[in-house]
């Protein structure tokens, strides 16, 4: 268990923080899982492999998952790669991970692999589809695949071991797409910049068109109101998103208090990144991150008071007002 919680630290302090606050039964298969995502995501977003390395790569991947194929297999194919970087050490142990995975009950086992396998193919879909995004609805495809198929495991896992989350699935998985979608479209929002430097853009080509601009002006100073226009049309499109949370979170009763911290935190961590993008030129210019303070005044705030809907709501509203 510590093993797994150290590796989600080194990729993302956050998510760390939601997974360790599970209860034991769940933070397990949850940690695992999102570490199972990420080596999807190491090998889409490593800058060292071409997009037909990284296609073959995420096929090898799939395979592995399904136990088509064997882990060295796809470990021998990227022990070239970077071992310093936290994604690319967590890939190269895609062994010991599978290895752990074939320890759970095989019903979640499927869950598991079923969801990652899905998400391991849209992103190979999108890396021989080329770095372009044509239409908000291509936008919402690629985010589906690797945040809104997370939502779903999410929910699936937490229906496996709760009772009360299974009878509401059913309403709670179109719930966990949206906020999936929101919370990718934030990612999109903060690394703008990274990505560009990596030869993608994930700008719809026609909110580029809608102000008159290309993909190379959109960071020049020079359109610099242009593309605020566009990045506050991208919050105000998360924001849409995310406003299903909250119904999200009231799925589940108040006495699960630490089941829905884990999804309350990411939720007002978003929608608190999005105030502080809003109008905000620093966005194109490199990124822009939420403090360490406002990271601990939500987690304590909430852990105090997250129990009760209507102060959820009230925070919510304060949080997503740019201060």
């Amino acid at each position: 268990m510590s093993e797994i919680i150290e590796m989600v630290k080194s990729v993302s302090r956050t998510f760390a923080l939601s997974i360790q606050n599970l209860p034991k039964n769940i933070r397990l298969p949850v940690g695992l899982s999102y570490l199972l995502f990420r080596v999807s995501d190491c090998i889409e977003d490593n800058p060292d492999l071409a997009f037909e390395q990284k296609d073959e790569l995420l096929q090898i991947w799939s395979q592995v998952l399904r136990n088509s194929e064997e882990p060295v297999i796809f470990t021998s194919r990227i022990d070239h790669l970077d071992p310093t970087d936290p994604e690319v050490c967590v890939a190269q142990k895609a062994e010991d991970l599978i290895e752990l995975l074939h320890s759970f009950h095989p019903e979640l086992q499927e869950l598991i692999v079923t969801h990652c396998v899905n998400s391991a193919q849209g992103m190979a879909k999108w890396q021989r589809l080329g770095p372009s995004i044509q239409t908000e609805q291509d936008l919402d495809d690629y985010m589906y695949h690797v945040a809104g198929l997370v939502g779903y495991l999410m929910t699936n896992i937490f229906s496996f071991f709760i009772r009360s989350v299974e009878k509401q699935k059913s309403s709670m998985l179109p719930l966990a797409r949206q906020v999936g979608l929101g919370l990718q479209t934030v990612n999109v929002i903060r690394g703008i910049r990274e990505d560009y430097s990596r030869g993608w853009i994930f700008i719809p080509e026609s909110y580029l068109n809608r102000e008159g601009i290309s993909r190379e002006q959109f960071f020049l100073s020079e359109f610099e109101d242009k593309a605020l226009a566009i990045i506050n049309r991208l919050i105000a499109k998360a924001e849409k998103h995310l406003e299903y949370g909250l119904d999200y979170i009231s799925s589940f009763p108040f006495w699960l208090h630490r089941v829905r911290l884990s999804c309350i935190w990411p939720l007002f961590f978003a929608i608190k990144t999005l105030a502080v993008s809003r109008d905000n030129p620093e966005v194109i210019r490199s990124e822009v991150k939420i403090s360490r303070n406002d990271v601990f005044d939500i987690m304590r705030s909430t852990t105090l008071l997250g129990w009760s809907g209507s102060w959820l709501q009230r925070y919510y509203n304060k949080l997503s007002v740019s201060t």
